[in-house]
């Protein structure tokens, strides 16, 4: 019989965490190959630090010839990016960011062995293991803690885009441990949020009564209590974030199989 009582806890990042720039760089550049070519191949990972992105990998395409025009177009893609991000800091701007672009052609010895050729299958060039689950305990069919913990930094991300919280940065953290009865979520146990802030004189309180009406907003009715814990930015001022403030590394990769 499985546990109907208990306590889950899930964590979220936002847009402008440097693992997510990271994530947001690879994934514009696999997006932009494969819309050019359906079968293209790519493993591209992105690095960030202060001032500096390092995209790197190779890309296997069915005419290699056309593997510098698509080239050309990569820095943009990354500045576009840090751009729609929201990053405009002093040593992370997307207008003056330094992009190093070390993406080259798929490794022969590696094609090989991915190519359908005769009678061969096409192969996969690596291996993973992912694991999830649906859920009926909300309705886009995912787990509560992690639904709410995504969604608290998606609002936040909204009213800092808007102009309506010109204090807000884009890096920032949230997690929620939610108890659960008879199998169902029923209230937030403890609520983490640590965001990034433009004036270094806004302290904790100050951050917590500009997100905490959001917040609210976002969960459901009932679900925070006299019993909740907050903490919200409980380091102290977080102005500098993002890359920055701590080095992001990511990697996307696709291999296209045939069944």
């Amino acid at each position: 019989m499985t546990r109907q009582n208990y306590i889950f806890t899930s964590e979220s990042v936002s847009e402008g965490h440097p693992d997510k720039v990271c994530d947001r760089i690879s994934d514009a550049v696999l997006d932009a190959l494969i819309a050019a070519e359906p079968e293209a191949r790519v493993a591209c990972e992105t690095f960030a630090t202060t001032n500096r992105v390092v995209i790197g990998g190779e890309i296997g395409l069915a005419d290699q010839d056309k593997l510098q025009h698509y080239m050309a177009s990569i820095e943009d893609i990354a500045r576009a990016c840090i751009k729609d991000i929201g990053y405009e800091q002093d040593k992370f701007h997307h207008e003056t960011v330094e992009v190093t672009n070390l993406l080259h052609e798929q490794s022969a010895h590696i094609a090989q062995g991915v190519n359908a050729s005769n009678d061969k299958d096409e192969g996969a060039g690596d291996q993973g293991i992912m694991f999830g689950y649906a859920t009926d305990e909300t309705p886009e069919l995912m787990p509560a803690p992690i639904l709410y913990a995504h969604q608290i930094l998606k609002r936040l991300a909204e009213v800092r885009k808007s102009g309506q919280e010109p204090t807000l940065r884009p890096d920032a953290k949230s997690q929620l441990s939610l108890r659960y009865e008879n199998g169902q979520p029923v209230e937030v146990m403890q609520l983490v949020l640590s965001t990034q802030h433009a004036d270094e004189n806004q302290t904790s309180a100050d951050i917590r009564a500009l997100v905490e009406p959001y917040i609210r907003e976002v969960l459901p009715e009932g679900w925070l209590t006299d019993r909740t814990e907050w903490w919200v930015n409980p380091t102290g001022k977080f102005v500098i974030g993002g890359p920055d403030g701590d080095a992001g590394l990511t990697g996307r990769k696709i291999i296209v199989d045939t069944y």
